[in-house]
């Protein structure tokens, strides 16, 4: 645990990890309500939707959680002072945080399941990780590579559960859902350039909106292509709840809870609690959906975060 340079007293143990269970909770949920979703709504549809939703929440939000007292010291020991290389940072971190990450997460849901999505997702370390190495953040090691091979061991068990075939609905589901766990990698590296000069709720509101403006037109568009009054109504309160709850909740909230953990916990340290992200996810999936568990889905499971776990149970920084 560490305390805020300013002074200010870090939370206690057991509100710190109610926190952190909320993040994963809201995480977890998002897969469901990803599904739910996509029962009623086409998935570029219910992606597109939630994107500009969670962008549109973020005015108000930010400027409100800025007067709380979790952020207002924070935020008044660093005040934005924009340059128009943050502005293009802030852009970039929009287009693979937001607008790559959510976008993809939710594409990919539509041919996978939801127990596949949540290990993809889990590796997010390893991602992160191979652009840390690539940026000259951390040092390549034995070790980290080892556990690179364990992990995508256990992606190939998981994709090999269906067939491995460039037509398999799954393997396509994988690949989607991993390219968008890729764009939050080159997210969370992106911010570090700008961690030391701006709070994390400013960093997690800019990026959002930066994402909803990418992805406006092709929300418009897809608006556009539900066509008459009487199609909107089809769409099921069911289907609107579940895009709610992603651009509110899945959004919006987890991403300044997570970033405001930061302030308190290594980086290393929160994404050790991540790992029961996938567990969860399955679990609901299995419970709520319907899914079918088996044990070759267990063993790739273990296999990939365990590889997880490995690399990161041995990290260090370069020291700058």
């Amino acid at each position: 645990m560490r305390v805020e340079s300013s002074g200010q007293r870090a939370p206690s143990r057991a509100v710190l990890a109610a926190s952190i269970g909320l993040v994963i909770l809201i995480w977890a949920i998002n897969f469901i309500a990803a599904k739910i979703g996509l029962r009623s709504l086409p998935a570029m549809t219910l992606a597109s939707f939630r994107v500009v939703l969670a962008g549109a929440m973020m005015l108000p939000v930010y400027p409100l959680c800025s007067r709380l007292p979790a952020f207002a010291e924070a935020a008044e020991s660093r005040r934005p002072e924009f340059t128009l290389r943050d502005l293009w940072t802030f852009l970039y971190m929009g287009f693979f945080g937001v607008a790559i990450n959510q976008v993809c997460f939710t594409v990919g849901l539509r041919y996978t399941s939801v127990s596949h999505a949540a290990v993809i997702v889990g590796m997010g370390p390893i991602y992160t990780l191979i652009f840390a190495v690539l940026f000259k953040l951390e040092r390549a090691t034995g070790r980290k590579a080892m556990g690179m091979v364990v992990a995508f061991a256990g992606i190939a068990v998981l994709a090999s559960e269906n067939g491995i075939s460039a037509h398999s609905p799954s393997v396509l589901g994988d690949a989607i859902t991993m390219t968008g766990s890729i764009g939050f990698a080159m997210y969370v590296v992106l911010g570090k350039q700008l961690a030391g000069r701006y709070n994390p709720l400013t960093m997690t509101a800019f990026s959002h909106y930066a994402g909803a403006l990418i992805v406006l037109p092709v929300a418009i568009y897809r608006a556009a292509a539900l066509g008459s009054a009487e199609q909107w109504r089809a769409v099921t309160w069911a289907g609107w709840a579940a895009m709610l709850y992603m651009a509110i909740f899945g959004s919006a909230v987890a991403y300044v809870l997570y970033f405001s953990l930061l302030r308190y916990l290594e980086a290393s340290q929160l994404s050790a609690f991540t790992y029961l992200l996938p567990v969860l996810a399955t679990l609901l999936g299995i419970l709520l959906l319907g899914e079918q568990g088996s044990w070759i889905q267990v063993f790739g499971v273990l296999l990939a975060l365990g590889g997880v776990y490995w690399i990161e149970s041995g990290r260090t920084s370069i020291p700058g």
